[in-house]
């Protein structure tokens, strides 16, 4: 009796990719799953072109408030992008920083204690006018960037630190942390009582109160009518092409890269392998913090939800940009026009559901990631696989 041993396919990495082989698999890919939510239109009675068109241009043309939904796009763009260059500090050197949400909530929280607490502090000591002057509103705002920075950080490295000394498992510690950062969010925006400054005084039930006029975002004028300018997406491009330069041109960026490919060769090198990791561990939990604190600026409040998967999301545009901060400005770019265009989109159709959106980015990704997957791989049967071993 014949036995066939070994498995029916192999998985073979394919070599030498171009990068235009690449581009064509994920427009196909992205082609592929629009074409599967177009069908999905259909079947609800929503006209397909129409809705791609809205979720494409965000819903600008022909709107009258069409600088309000530019500016709701940027809102959501800016954390993403930041917690995405962020997350690929660490995935560099095969940290496994699953803990995005968690980072994301601290910093925000950080932020929100310095909105309230600040400004309650500088009134008492100048008076309520002090909040008009130009100075005033950059303070409480540098000063919440920084709270959210080093929150978010110091939560973290927590993760970091376990992994040094005692080699824990930062994936698990990450994901843990999440949900203690999860529940504290949680205690503050239920817990109704005198010392929590967090709620609303003029609601019965609990709801996070708005912070003051001076902790909101400073917007730039611009040229194009009432549209005005999100300083933190200034400050996001600056990070983003701060991280480049970082990891292409500098010691610590070579230092990353080594601890990434081979510890125990960075450890033969006699670099510090242990301080690396914690200081670029902080680094990528600190500017997950400073997003949140920038996105809690901009929305002027804090809410059980505000981070709107953006640590999970934000994994998925680190794998897919292959780490590349270049690409992780554009992946960033294109999923969020597709969330946000999707939400604004779905309005106009009664019949879409709201979580229509979701639906439609997880598809774009399992197509792309399948794109991915086969431009680097190709299965190969058995008798082939025998057949290359033979020849080899």
């Amino acid at each position: 009796m014949n036995q066939n041993h070994g498995p029916l396919f192999r998985v073979v990495k394919r070599e030498n990719t171009r990068w235009y082989h690449l581009a064509v698999s994920y427009a196909s890919a992205i082609a592929a799953a629009l074409l599967i939510g177009a069908l999905l239109l259909s079947v609800q009675g929503v006209p397909a072109g129409a809705f791609f068109r809205d979720m494409f241009s965000l819903g600008v043309i022909g709107s009258k408030f069409a600088y309000k939904n530019v500016e709701g796009f940027i809102r959501l763009f800016i954390p993403l992008l930041i917690t995405s260059v962020a997350l690929s500090l660490a995935f560099r050197m095969r940290f496994w920083n699953v803990g995005g949400e968690g980072q994301f909530i601290i910093g925000a929280l950080c932020a929100g204690f310095v909105a309230f607490r600040l400004d309650a502090l500088l009134t008492s000591l100048a008076g309520e006018s002090w909040g008009d002057a130009v100075w005033g509103k950059l303070l409480m705002v540098v000063c919440m960037a920084l709270a959210g920075f080093f929150g978010g950080g110091l939560y973290g490295v927590i993760a970091a630190v376990l992994k040094v000394k005692y080699g824990t498992n930062e994936t698990l510690l990450t994901l843990m942390l999440n949900y203690i950062a999860l529940y504290l969010i949680l205690f503050f925006g239920e817990t109704k009582a005198s010392w929590n400054f967090f709620l609303s005084t003029e609601s019965e039930r609990p709801i996070f109160a708005t912070f003051p006029a001076v902790a909101k975002m400073i917007t730039l004028p611009t040229p194009f009518g009432r549209f005005s300018l999100n300083l933190s997406l200034i400050v996001a491009v600056l990070i983003c092409a701060g991280i480049f330069v970082y990891l292409k041109y500098t010691k610590q960026g070579y230092e990353i890269a080594v601890v990434g490919d081979s510890p125990s060769t960075a450890m033969y090198a006699g670099m510090k392998v242990g301080r690396i990791v914690i200081r670029t561990v902080f680094l990528s939990a600190a500017l997950i913090g400073l997003a949140g604190a920038f996105y809690a600026s901009s929305a002027g409040t804090l809410s059980t939800s505000i981070t709107n998967d953006v640590g999970w999301t934000g994994v998925t545009v680190a794998w897919l940009s292959k780490l590349n901060t270049a690409a992780i400005f554009v992946s960033s770019l294109f999923l969020t026009v597709l969330q946000y265009g999707s939400q604004v989109a779905s309005t106009s159709y009664p019949t879409v559901d709201a979580n229509f959106a979701k639906l439609l980015q997880g598809v774009i990704l399992f197509a792309v990631l399948a794109a991915d997957f086969f431009t680097r791989f190709k299965l190969v049967g058995r008798t082939k696989a025998k057949r290359q071993e033979v020849l080899g």
